[in-house]
C-alpha cells in the first residue's frame, strides 16, 4: 500500500524512538529528560513524553528528532496546537517529516487555508499519495471548484490504486454539492467499480438514496448489511426511512467534514496494519478538524486503549455527548478501560448506570453480565443476561455465546437444571462449539453422570479444537472418571504440556499417573501443582494426598476405589 511509504519510521519511534546523530549523545544539560522522553514514548505515555520531550527542546531546539517525537507525542494527546508550532519550526529549518508535514496540513485545513494547502503538495510538504489526492479533491471543493474536485478525486485513484477511496470521497463530494444523482451512481457502483460500503458509507448512501426519493432501496441496504447489528443511529435512520421522511445528507455537512472523513478512513485502513501510535496519528487530525466526528473519537479511545495509556481513553470515551447513538458504544469502551487498569467496581458502576439509559440494547446487558460475572457475582450476571435474552426478537447463532454465558453463572449458583438447558440451547444455536461441549461435558464428568455422553461431547471439542489444553484435560479426565486410566495418561501429559503452569492441569495429572502406579511421578506432578497457587480448598486436598496418598483421599471421601473403578476385583 503506498500510504504506508514512511512507516518504518514511525514504527522506529513507536518502539523506542529512534534519534537521527545529531540526539544520540546528548549533553549533560537535559540527558534527564531525554532519557525520559525515550522511557515515555517506549511506553506510549504520550503525557510524560510531551513534557520531557518539550524540556529537552527548551536545551537543544534545532535537533529533529526531539522535535519529531514531540510532534508524535502532542498529536497522540490530541493537543494539535501545541504540536504545530514545533512542526512548523521543523519546516523553517528544512527538516522534512511526515508527521510535521501532517499537522501543519491540518492546521492550515482548520483555518480553511485551502489555496496554500493545495501549493504546499506540489512541494515537499505532502503526508502521501492517497491523503495528498483526497485533500486536494476537498480543498478544491472548498475552493468552488467542483470539476477540479472531481479530476482530483479521479486522480487519486488511478495514482494510488487504492479505488475505493476516492470513489467514496468523490461520492461524498457530490452529493455535498446537492448531486444526489452522480452521488448514487457513484455509491451503487454503476459508474464504474461498486464501494464495500462501511456503516458510515452506508448511512451516506441510505440518505442519498432518500433524497432521491427512493427510501424503499435504502431501506433494503440498511436491512442488507445490517438487519441483525442495528444500533440505535442505524435504527434511527431505519425509523425515518420507513414512516417515508425525506432523511437529509448530514453524514457530510461541510467540506471540513469532508476533509476530516480523509483522515479517519485511512486511520481505519491503517487499523491493524500499522503501529497503533502511527494509526493515531491520523485518527487525531479527524478529531482536530471535525471535533463531533464520534467515529473518529471512538477510533482514537480503542487504539489508545490497545497501548495501555487507559486515562488518555478513559477521557477520550467520556468526551462522546450522551445523545449521541454511539454513547452507548462509547461508554462499553470507557468501562473496557477502567477494568484494564484495575478499576472493576468502577467499571461496574458506569455500566449499571448504562443499563438504566440504554438497557434496551442487547449488548449493554450482556457486557454488564460478563463483568459481573468476572466478579463473582452471578446473581445479578443471571440478571444482566436475563435482559439481553428477553430483548432478542429472533434467534440468531450468535446468541450462543450469552446462553453460554448464562449457564455458566447458573452452574456457579448450584442451578444445574436451568444451567444445563441454557448449554444445551447454545449448541442448538451453534451446534458443535468446542467451548460449551467442554465444558457441559466437564460438568457431567465432576458429576459423575452422563459419562458416555460427557465422553462424546470432549472428544468432538477437541477434534475442534485440538490446541486446547483445558479441553484435552477434559478428555483425560473423563477417561480417567471411566476407569480407563492408562488411555487418560497420553492426554493428561498432553494438556500438562499446554498448560504447564496450571495447577489443576497438574493435580489431574498427578491423579493419573497414581491411577497407573506410577506414585513417585504423581507426587512430583502434586507439588507442582501446590507451586501453582491453587484454590485453598483444592491446596488442602493436594497435602492431603501427598501425606496419605490417592486411594485413602477417595476412601475418605466416600469414592469408589481406584481398583473398582477400573474394573479389578
Amino acid at each position: 500500500m503506498p500510504l504506508i511509504r514512511h512507516l518504518p519510521l514511525a514504527l522506529a519511534l513507536s518502539l523506542g524512538l529512534a534519534l537521527p546523530a545529531t540526539a544520540e549523545d546528548p549533553g549533560r544539560g537535559f540527558s534527564g529528560a531525554y532519557l525520559a522522553a525515550r522511557s515515555a514514548s517506549f511506553n506510549s505515555d504520550y503525557k510524560a513524553a510531551a513534557e520531557y520531550f518539550s524540556r529537552a527542546l527548551a536545551r537543544d531546539r534545532t535537533n529533529p528528532g526531539l522535535q519529531e517525537n514531540a510532534v508524535l507525542a502532542y498529536t497522540g494527546l490530541g493537543e494539535i496546537e501545541k504540536a504545530v508550532p514545533i512542526a512548523r519550526a521543523m519546516q523553517g529549518l528544512g527538516y522534512n517529516s511526515q508527521m510535521a508535514n501532517m499537522v501543519l496540513m491540518g492546521s492550515e485545513l482548520k483555518a480553511e487555508n485551502y489555496d496554500g494547502v493545495i501549493s504546499g503538495l506540489d512541494g515537499p510538504q505532502g503526508v502521501g499519495p492517497l491523503v495528498d489526492g483526497l485533500v486536494r479533491g476537498w480543498g478544491l471543493m472548498g475552493m468552488g471548484d467542483v470539476d477540479g474536485a472531481m479530476a482530483a478525486f479521479d486522480s487519486a485513484t488511478e495514482t494510488t490504486g487504492l479505488a475505493a477511496f476516492g470513489l467514496y470521497h468523490k461520492a461524498l463530494a457530490l452529493a455535498l454539492a446537492g448531486d444526489f444523482e452522480a452521488a448514487e451512481v457513484v455509491f451503487s457502483g454503476k459508474g464504474g467499480s461498486p464501494l464495500r460500503l462501511t456503516r458510515r458509507g452506508a448511512i451516506a448512501h441510505s440518505q442519498v438514496l432518500s433524497q432521491l426519493g427512493r427510501n424503499d432501496a435504502a431501506i433494503e441496504l440498511i436491512l442488507l448489511g445490517w438487519a441483525n447489528d442495528l444500533d440505535p443511529g442505524l435504527e434511527e435512520l431505519l425509523g425515518q426511512l420507513q414512516a417515508d421522511e425525506k432523511v437529509p445528507f448530514t453524514q457530510v455537512g461541510s467540506v471540513q467534514d469532508g476533509l476530516a472523513e480523509v483522515f479517519y478512513t485511512v486511520a481505519g485502513a491503517l487499523e491493524g496494519e500499522a503501529a497503533d501510535s502511527y494509526t493515531l496519528l491520523y485518527a487525531r487530525i479527524a478529531e482536530y478538524l471535525r471535533p463531533d466526528h464520534v467515529d473518529a473519537i471512538l477510533l482514537s479511545a480503542n487504539l489508545l486503549e490497545a497501548q495501555e495509556q487507559y486515562e488518555l481513553a478513559t477521557v477520550a470515551y467520556n468526551s462522546v455527548p450522551r445523545e449521541d447513538a454511539g454513547f452507548h458504544i462509547a461508554e462499553i469502551g470507557r468501562a473496557a478501560a477502567l477494568r484494564a487498569s484495575g478499576r472493576h467496581e468502577a467499571a461496574i458502576e458506569v455500566l449499571e448506570q448504562l443499563a438504566e439509559t440504554h438497557g434496551d440494547i442487547p449488548i449493554v446487558q450482556i457486557t454488564l453480565g460478563d463483568n459481573l460475572r468476572a466478579e463473582d457475582r452471578f446473581d445479578d450476571a443471571s440478571k444482566a443476561y436475563d435482559a439481553a435474552i428477553a430483548l432478542f426478537e429472533e434467534e440468531e447463532r450468535g446468541q450462543w455465546i450469552v446462553y453460554y454465558a448464562r449457564g455458566i453463572t447458573h452452574e456457579r449458583e448450584k442451578r444445574w437444571d436451568i444451567a444445563e438447558a441454557d448449554f444445551r440451547k447454545a449448541l442448538e444455536l451453534n451446534p458443535g462449539q468446542p467451548q460449551v461441549l467442554n465444558y457441559l461435558g466437564y460438568s457431567y464428568v465432576e458429576m459423575e453422570t452422563n459419562l458416555d455422553e460427557a465422553l462424546e461431547m470432549i472428544e468432538e471439542a477437541v477434534a475442534a479444537s485440538p490446541g486446547s489444553g483445558y479441553i484435552i484435560d477434559s478428555l483425560g479426565w473423563v477417561l480417567y472418571r471411566m476407569g480407563r486410566y492408562e488411555e487418560a495418561v497420553e492426554h493428561m501429559e498432553r494438556a500438562a504440556e499446554l498448560m504447564a503452569v496450571d495447577p489443576i492441569v497438574n493435580d489431574h495429572l498427578g491423579d493419573v499417573y497414581w491411577s497407573v502406579g506410577r506414585q513417585i511421578e504423581a507426587e512430583f506432578q502434586w507439588h507442582r501443582a501446590l507451586s501453582f497457587d491453587p484454590e485453598p480448598e483444592e491446596a488442602d486436598r493436594i497435602r492431603r494426598k501427598l501425606d496419605v496418598g490417592l486411594d485413602v483421599v477417595l476412601e475418605e471421601e466416600g469414592a469408589e476405589p481406584l481398583t473398582v473403578a477400573n474394573g479389578a476385583d
